[in-house]
């Protein structure tokens, strides 16, 4: 094999570590914003949950000082009833306290039935908050588990950036360049081999003329279907398959 193979496989090695890593980093980030989401979700149903036991409150706290107005009316019909000296308008306002009472009497109704409305509510606040911080003690182990492994692999990073240059400067100019241009095209498959008379990372078909040169070890040869750098091993099996 020559040696600018050999150094170019070293290098390619260390560009497919490095690529592994980056890929590992790249999913991190998504994933660790598909749990916030997630949580953001679950405080979003925990707050409407509260929410709406909030205004039932509200609206059964507004029933109240309905029920109230209305037995100040009562009253105050009442003394305007002591008071006056007219059957009709005596009647009039026996009228009117019957009305208060009838609109009391519907102000209550409406008042258990908001009480009904409000237990059912605070029981899906209590689920709600339930499942929020079941949700939320294991999407905090997750991204703290996210947190460790992205430090982790921010330093296996850097290790293998280290020297990735000096392995890179081992190899001549003109063929680091052209390497570096296939690994940009090709990603992490740029120096292949040869088997059963087959491209390595195109698997086309190979001439005998390309496949006798690569044999040969006189000088660095490429694949002229998608022009991948290719190599030869005692291991590898040249004959073209039947």
């Amino acid at each position: 094999m020559l040696p600018v193979i050999e150094k170019l496989l070293i290098l390619q090695d260390r560009d497919r570590n490095i690529l592994r890593v980056s890929e590992e980093l790249s999913r991190i980030g998504p994933e660790r914003s598909e749990l916030q989401g997630r949580m953001s979700s679950s405080q979003q149903r925990l707050d409407t949950a509260k929410q709406k036991v909030k205004q039932l409150e509200s609206d059964r706290k507004r029933l109240e000082l309905d029920v109230e107005a209305k037995k100040g009316q009562i009253e105050k019909y009442s003394i305007q009833q002591f008071q006056t000296k007219k059957n009709e308008e005596y009647r009039a306002l026996a009228h009117e306290i019957e009305m208060c009472k009838e609109a009391i009497t519907k102000l209550d109704d409406q008042q258990i039935e908001l009480m009904e409305q409000g237990e059912s509510a605070q029981r899906e606040v209590d689920a709600a908050n339930k499942a929020f911080s079941e949700a939320k003690s294991a999407l905090d182990a997750r991204v703290k588990d996210l947190d460790a492994r992205e430090g982790n692999l921010r330093k296996e990073l850097d290790g293998l950036a280290t020297n990735r240059e000096e392995l890179a400067a081992a190899v001549d100019e003109s063929t680091r360049s052209k390497y570096e241009r296939l690994l940009k095209q090709k990603g992490r498959n740029v120096v292949v081999g040869i088997q059963h008379g087959v491209c390595g990372g195109c698997h086309m078909q190979l001439s005998r003329s390309v496949i006798v040169m690569c044999q040969g070890d006189q000088e660095v040869i490429s694949c002229i279907n998608c022009g991948r750098i290719l190599f030869f091993t005692p291991d590898m099996d040249l004959a073209v398959s039947q």
